[in-house]
């Protein structure tokens, strides 16, 4: 699946259960965080920051971030736009695909703030972002699904996700 399509796949059926990453519309899902994981800044090996221990906000405050074209709510969570202080974050080019994003970032048109576990190719890096919340990993089902299967999974994923 695209990262944008879990809770449409759910709904139609498509799928019984799905791992992803909030923020998504939840309403008719049954959603479970299953473990969080930290946000990290991704950029070329030789931008300015790309040998830093870590960053936080105020570091990239200038720094452009790409837009997603389709989802506001993504947007606010991955781009930590408005910023705690109410300031919004520079607006990078407009992408529709994680491919896209990675073109520009690696041409140094931006940087992104993406999960710690995602692999990135090799001309890129990524840097801890602090003080800022986690990415939450779901395990998302239809609400209500009653499948004796799709619950055994449910408990096992639980069991051995949340820890």
């Amino acid at each position: 699946m695209e990262w944008d399509e879990p809770r449409t796949a759910l709904l139609e059926h498509r799928v019984d259960a799905a791992v992803c990453r909030l923020p998504f519309p939840t309403g008719g899902l049954h959603v479970t965080v299953l473990y969080d994981e930290p946000r990290v800044v991704l950029m070329p090996l030789d931008h300015r920051l790309a040998h830093r221990e870590s960053l936080t906000l105020d570091d990239i405050a200038d720094e452009p971030l790409p837009l997603l074209s389709s989802d506001a709510a993504w947007n606010a969570h991955w781009r930590i736009d408005p910023r705690p202080d109410g300031s919004r974050a520079p607006d990078g080019p407009v992408v529709d695909a994680v491919e896209d994003k990675n073109e520009f970032v690696a041409a140094g048109q931006a940087v992104a703030i993406v999960p710690a576990g995602i692999r990135h190719r090799p001309d890129l890096t990524t840097v801890p972002l602090e003080g800022v919340e986690p990415s939450h990993v779901v395990l998302a089902t239809r609400a209500g699904d009653r499948d004796r299967l799709l619950a055994a999974f449910r408990v096992c994923a639980e069991d051995l996700l949340t820890g």
